[in-house]
């Protein structure tokens, strides 16, 4: 075989690697999920993907819902997909870069040195989104998906979304006192200099046990991607996650509709108890409220009462009033027309 076709041959191999790899294929999901990766080139660590996930609805035409998991997590809400579904609006979500499907061997998950990363990850989505006909599009995010989120509808002003839900923002430190005011504000301003200083957050798992069907919860979900144990933290992820609050507490830029929930209370401490099950273990519920309502001049903020920190992994009755909030504030605001 000359030199030449085996270079044909190479290129040829690498041109369907490459074709597969963004290909649709059934999500481990099932029932109708299926998932696709990005190439996103490389950063600072080496190459880096995204993943969408997609299920179409037989009624859906023009409405989608995009959605963006928080820290620690990854999309598995199957419940909350279907139900969009099974409401006429076609289901996206995204695995950001480092993140569930989007983990790369030897990557360091959940690794972030600017939020501003993750728009090549939302864009994707969105052109992807377009590509099959679903323009008329609402923006959902979870804890730092919330946060995400918002920075990006808060950077372009002249997007085509449609609306933003919020599901327990991530919009300040759940911290008081010196580790707020001192603490935080150092650590992160290491992260310029020295961007994988790392510092734990110790071993409380009280609300992971809170979801697990194992413990005291009813769900199942991959502990490789949405780890049992928490994670250290580095500094320049840290410092990231400042700057995007801070830019937001300046409020008001937001000019499509925003839906903030959040739950009733918060609860703390490194062991389970019976309040992790209705309460958010993870944020401080008042800052949520405080920062959230100024995001925009269109805010509407409903309390979910026992929500957790997801709402939509709440006790079934819970999650079924979360669920309610979010039809009738499509309804309400007239987002799919």
């Amino acid at each position: 075989m000359t030199v030449m076709k085996k270079l044909f041959l190479l290129l040829a191999l690498f041109t369907a690697v490459v074709a597969i790899a963004g290909a649709w294929q059934p999500d481990t999901l099932g029932d109708g999920y299926e998932m696709r990766y990005v190439n996103q080139g490389k950063d600072y660590s080496g190459d880096v993907r995204s993943t969408i996930i997609r299920k179409d609805s037989k009624c859906g035409g023009k409405r989608g819902i995009l959605y963006i998991h928080g820290y620690n997590d990854y999309f598995f809400q199957k419940e909350m997909g279907d139900r969009f579904v099974d409401s006429c609006i076609n289901f996206y979500a995204v695995d950001l870069r480092k993140y569930g499907r989007s983990i790369m061997p030897g990557q360091k998950k959940f690794e972030a040195r600017d939020l501003h990363e993750y728009y090549a990850d939302i864009d994707s989505a969105l052109a992807q989104m377009h590509r099959d006909g679903v323009d008329d599009i609402v923006l959902m995010g979870h804890s730092t998906g919330g946060l995400i989120s918002s920075l990006y509808m808060h950077d372009h002003p002249k997007s085509d979304i449609k609306g933003l839900i919020l599901n327990s923002p991530f919009l300040d430190w759940n911290f008081k006192g010196f580790m707020k005011k001192v603490a935080i504000p150092v650590f992160g301003s290491l992260g310029k200099l020295f961007p994988r200083l790392s510092i734990s957050q110790g071993d409380g798992n009280g609300y992971q046990q809170s979801l697990l069907k194992q413990y005291h919860g009813e769900w199942d979900y991959n502990q490789d991607w949405k780890v049992f144990k928490p994670e250290k933290v580095e500094a320049s992820w840290t410092r990231a996650i400042s700057k995007a609050q801070n830019e937001l507490k300046k409020g008001g830029d937001i000019d499509v509709p925003v839906l903030l929930m959040h739950s009733s209370g918060s609860v703390t401490g490194d062991e389970w108890t019976p309040e992790y099950q209705k309460n958010d273990a993870v944020l401080n519920v008042k800052d949520i409220s405080k920062i959230g309502r100024k995001l925009g001049n269109d805010v509407t903020e409903d309390t979910i009462t026992d929500g957790l920190h997801d709402l939509m992994l709440s006790a079934p009755k819970v999650r079924e009033n979360a669920y309610k909030s979010i039809f009738d504030w499509l309804r309400d605001k007239d987002i799919f027309n």
